[in-house]
């Protein structure tokens, strides 16, 4: 078989093939070459039966090291990176690769990034239900915001719900120099998953990068996902938690982060709200409860105050959130706007300001507080159903966002 030019090339062809991943690899470089770190060449130098010598290594493995070339075309694959100007970035890059994935049990054998981000930068993830409630979001983006503003990289999953809030936060932080955020994805960083976030992808491989393990075109499924969570974690010093149930992929991500050594963090949120339930059992089980972005830098185990020149207090931001002292959140803090971009009309700010912090109410109930007649508001709340900013529940109730 024929013996790749360099590490990087040995890196991307065993990070393609079939049935091999990272732990097989460092087995395979620790029999070969008697390093765990050894050069990755070697195994393709290898004859069949030094090959079967490594633990865990049986016929099916080395039959696809050695015929490698069947499996992945190494060529079609370079010219597709250069093509989309995008990079493969491996442990012997150095600074350009996440210092704290070489640390974790299973490190991936390679990154492909779409984006310039500087991996000096320290990073925390946040990550939490694709269904949040706009208590959820808003929290999310505040403090995705506050971190961000004080030089901290938010890391998370570019999926819907409070990924996504997370790295918008953070990118409101860019024009002032915030510390930028990373997309980790499930599936090839030339993909775009959930369809409906292609602009927010862009925008965060301009500001920050988007990064992937798997392979150019590799689709998104129930496996590439829990794949996903431990490297989320794994570049992380921390993963905060807003908004899960007790299981899902928030949750795995916070069992690897327990497991990686990373501190665990969770936001609480409403008793009887079915997306609280995780956070509260992350709570439970020894996880740091954060209402602020303080809390969470204390649970890194940065003075925050001190460690940037910022003053403490309890400063406030531009829309009434906590500002870059104290972080606290304001659970009443409203949207801007509709997502479509047009503002909010007088009605539809009362509707809202009834439905903050999660709160869920039916039709009469808003009537009744808001003063708005009956009729009126059912055609209000249907455009802002439309135009999602609440949401209808089966039991005839409104929710924000």
């Amino acid at each position: 078989m024929r013996i790749p030019n360099d590490t990087r090339e040995a890196r991307l062809i065993l990070n393609a093939l079939p049935g091999i991943g990272p732990v097989t690899v460092r087995r395979l470089c620790e029999h070969i070459t008697g390093s765990g770190d050894g050069d990755a060449r070697e195994i393709f130098a290898a004859a069949r039966e030094q090959l079967l010598g490594a633990r865990g290594v049986g016929a099916a493995i080395a039959d696809t090291l050695l015929n490698w070339e069947r499996h992945f075309d190494l060529a079609r694959e370079l010219e597709h990176l250069a093509a989309r100007q995008l990079r493969f970035i491996t442990p012997a890059d150095g600074d350009a690769y996440p210092p704290l994935l070489r640390a974790i049990h299973d490190p991936p054998l390679g990154l492909y990034t779409d984006g310039a981000f500087r991996w000096d930068r320290r990073c925390v993830a946040i990550v939490g239900t694709r269904y949040a409630t706009a208590y959820g979001k808003q929290t999310a983006r505040v403090l995705a915001r506050e971190l961000a503003l004080r030089g901290w990289c938010v890391v998370s999953g570019l999926a819907r719900g409070i990924d996504a809030a997370a790295h918008e936060g953070a990118l409101e932080a860019d024009g002032a120099g915030g510390g930028g955020t990373v997309a980790v994805l499930g599936c090839g960083v030339d993909l775009s998953y959930p369809p409906e976030n292609k602009g927010l992808r862009e925008r965060i491989a301009a500001a920050g990068a988007v990064v992937s393990e798997f392979v150019l075109g590799r689709k998104a499924d129930a496996f590439t996902f829990p794949m996903r969570n431990r490297l989320v974690s794994g570049m992380s010093r921390a993963v905060v938690v807003i908004e899960s149930d007790t299981a899902g992929g928030s949750m795995i991500t916070a069992g690897c982060a327990g497991e990686q050594g990373r501190g665990v963090c969770a936001v609480p949120g409403r008793v009887d709200s079915p997306a609280s339930r995780g956070c509260h059992a992350l709570v439970r089980d020894g996880a740091t409860l954060v209402t602020c972005v303080d809390e969470i830098l204390e649970a890194c185990g940065t003075a925050p105050a001190a460690d940037y020149g910022i003053a403490g207090g309890s400063g406030t931001g531009g829309d009434g959130t906590g500002g870059a002292g104290g972080g606290v959140l304001r659970e009443d803090a409203l949207p801007a706007a509709a997502p479509s971009g047009r503002p909010l009309e007088p009605d539809e700010r009362a509707i809202l300001e009834k439905l903050t912090g999660g709160t869920a109410l039916a039709m009469d109930a808003l009537a009744e507080q808001t003063g708005i007649h009956i009729a009126a508001l059912s055609a209000t709340l249907l455009m802002m159903e439309l135009d999602g900013l609440l949401t209808k529940q089966p039991d005839g109730t409104y929710t924000a966002g």
